[in-house]
């Protein structure tokens, strides 16, 4: 848990290059995809993920979610927050 605090609400999430959020027609399924990997993703993954860009908040992520999913914000906010770094961790988020 202590990792996740060290992520600042003011970082900028984005997929660094080569990584990409793709769906997948055949399957009905969304992807991230990076080079030589792939991960499935959940629904509340993708609704994080189509955030990523590079220019909205990790606070305005979690404040757009919380308000879109009508979520209590510090729970989405540790969501978030774990996500990023499993994925940070695995280079395919850079914060």
């Amino acid at each position: 848990m202590s990792n996740l605090a060290t992520i600042s609400d003011q970082a900028k999430p984005r997929l660094p290059r080569g990584v990409h959020l793709k769906h997948d027609e055949t399957r009905g399924e969304w992807l991230l995809l990076a080079p030589e990997r792939v991960l499935k993703t959940n629904p509340i993954a993708v609704e994080i993920l189509k955030r990523c860009d590079g220019t909205a908040t990790l606070s305005e992520i979690v404040d757009d979610l919380a308000a879109k999913f009508n979520a209590e914000r510090d729970r989405v906010d540790a969501d978030v927050k774990a996500l990023l770094s499993e994925l940070a961790a695995k280079r395919m988020v850079d914060l």
